[in-house]
């Protein structure tokens, strides 16, 4: 980085004031004052020469960096004015190079056209080549045929050309190919049906196997259903006959009651007024009259004690 002028002067005074001032100091002691103002001011001279000599050694130097900055600048103009100069040759170039490879793959493609359309007119060629040999061997077959149609035409006066005849022929071909395409139509529909008879006669079978075992099985359905009736009537004979047994043990049960119920009502001086179906509530009236008397049997051997009680000290 370059320093001002003012700036270096002001460094080198600074740098040289301190080495007078230690010479001023050093000297004072030994020569009178005038002697040192002399000594003084030849310093400053002699700085003062310093330094312009300084300054013009420092302007000519920076007389020769500017110079030489200037140089560098043109110079770097100029690189850059040839280094734009060569990236213009070598985009104009790059291109120039892609318009020939575009121009040779181009060239190339229609070089393969070429042989490609070359080799299909070559192979259509042959083809055509061995279509004619074949048309010929053919014509040559047929030759025999094409003799015995112009004799036909002779024997055959109502067809006066052969296009006729082999059209009458070619209709009477068509006829029998339809009728030979109706007579397998029959026959495969004639096919069908014995094929459905047979899926149907199979299918009656498998219904009338399935029906059977359907037949054995309620068969064996209706045989236990049997069991079971016969089983259950015998319960229910049973149960009748147990139910005939209770309904007699509860007529009994009822009748002991009511007399039990009739027996305590003569000992009580107001018996309630009970049903006589009231089974529970006679029942309940025994009990009553039961506890009740147990009550006063239980006082009564209580009162003999007490009655014996004033004889015992005696």
């Amino acid at each position: 980085m370059a320093v001002p002028c003012g700036e270096h002067f002001r460094l080198a005074r600074r740098e040289k004031l301190p080495l007078s001032r230690k010479t001023q100091e050093q000297r004072m002691d030994h020569f009178p004052p005038i002697l040192r103002l002399l000594e003084k001011r030849q310093e400053l001279v002699d700085v003062d020469r310093g330094l312009q000599a300084q300054q013009k050694e420092f302007h000519t130097t920076m007389a020769a960096l500017r110079h030489r900055w200037a140089q560098l600048e043109q110079k770097e103009q100029e690189l850059r004015a040839s280094l734009g100069r060569f990236d213009k040759f070598l985009q104009d170039a790059e291109a120039r190079r892609g318009r020939v490879l575009q121009r040779a793959e181009e060239e190339r493609e229609r070089a393969g056209r070429r042989e490609a359309e070359a080799q299909r007119l070559r192979a259509q060629l042959e083809d055509l080549r061995r279509e004619r040999a074949r048309l010929q061997r053919r014509l040559e077959r047929l030759d025999p045929c094409a003799r015995l149609l112009e004799r036909a035409l002779e024997q055959l006066p109502e067809f006066q050309e052969v296009p006729e005849l082999v059209a009458r022929f070619q209709g009477l071909a068509d006829t029998r190919a339809a009728l030979l395409r109706a007579e397998r139509g029959r026959r495969a529909e004639l096919e069908e049906a014995r094929a459905a008879l047979q899926r149907l006669r199979d299918a009656g079978q498998d219904e009338l196997l399935a029906l059977s075992r359907r037949r054995a099985e309620l068969q064996e359905r209706l045989e236990a259903a049997r069991e079971r009736r016969l089983q259950w009537e015998s319960k229910w004979t049973q149960i009748q006959s147990t139910a005939a047994e209770k309904t007699l043990l509860l007529g009994r049960v009822r009748m002991s009651a009511l007399n039990l119920s009739q027996l305590v009502s003569q000992h009580q001086p107001q018996p309630p007024a009970l049903d006589v179906e009231d089974t529970e509530g006679q029942l309940e009236q025994v009990k009553l009259f039961i506890l009740d008397l147990s009550a006063m049997l239980a006082s009564i051997p209580q009162a003999e004690r007490r009655a014996s009680g004033p004889s015992q000290p005696q």
